[in-house]
């Protein structure tokens, strides 16, 4: 039996990127994520999806115990480094995450499925408080364009947040124009048309 090919993740390839740089024991990896603005699109924020995917590279061969590193101030930190069947295998998540659009399956979208569920003043309620939340993501990764930017950091470094922030600004405008059509009547509905809807006999 043919055994199968590694499984990519976002931070599975995080995670041999960084061993690129230098060889790192896990909480090493941590820290860089967080120091480099990588929290953003990777999810480290639990360590033990980070072991697991660490055990995970590890037994696919794409990454290698490097020593075991013993200090009295620490526990042993096992040091990790990246095999050449990692690099290889880097690569080839990384062209195939930028060229094809995956079909992923994020909780907004599918909570805009279901909005039936509330009247068009509560789904004006909750959108005016999504709109909110996403000016301040805005102003954030705004913030956090301008620090790096001082940095003097190459722009290629910088490419995650202008996507986040261009994608961000992109959502928000739709938000503001859904809630405008919701409290000018231009967006309705009634239980009527969803029973209608629900029957298979909504009215033309």
């Amino acid at each position: 039996m043919t055994p199968s090919a590694p499984r990519s993740s976002p931070l599975a390839l995080t995670v041999l990127a960084l061993l690129h740089y230098q060889p790192l024991h896990p909480y090493g990896i941590q820290r860089l994520v967080k120091d480099w603005g990588k929290e953003q699109v990777v999810n480290v924020r639990q360590r033990a999806s980070l072991y697991r995917t660490i055990e995970r590279l590890n037994g696919d061969g794409l990454i290698a115990v490097r020593e075991t590193e013993r200090d009295q101030q620490y526990p042993e930190r096992t040091v990790y480094e990246v095999t050449d069947a990692g690099r290889e295998r880097a690569r080839a998540w990384l062209e195939e995450m930028l060229a094809a659009p995956k079909d992923e399956f994020p909780e907004f979208p599918a909570a805009l499925s279901n909005l039936l569920l509330l009247t068009a003043q509560d789904v004006g309620d909750v959108l005016e408080r999504r709109a909110e939340a996403l000016t301040n993501k805005l102003d954030a990764l705004q913030a956090a364009l301008a620090a790096e930017t001082e940095q003097g950091l190459p722009r290629v470094t910088r490419l995650e947040t202008e996507y986040l922030k261009a994608v961000t600004a992109a959502e928000l405008e739709w938000v503001r124009a859904v809630t405008e059509d919701l409290r000018a009547g231009r967006l309705t509905w009634s239980k009527e048309q969803l029973d209608g809807f629900a029957a298979g006999s909504a009215p033309q």
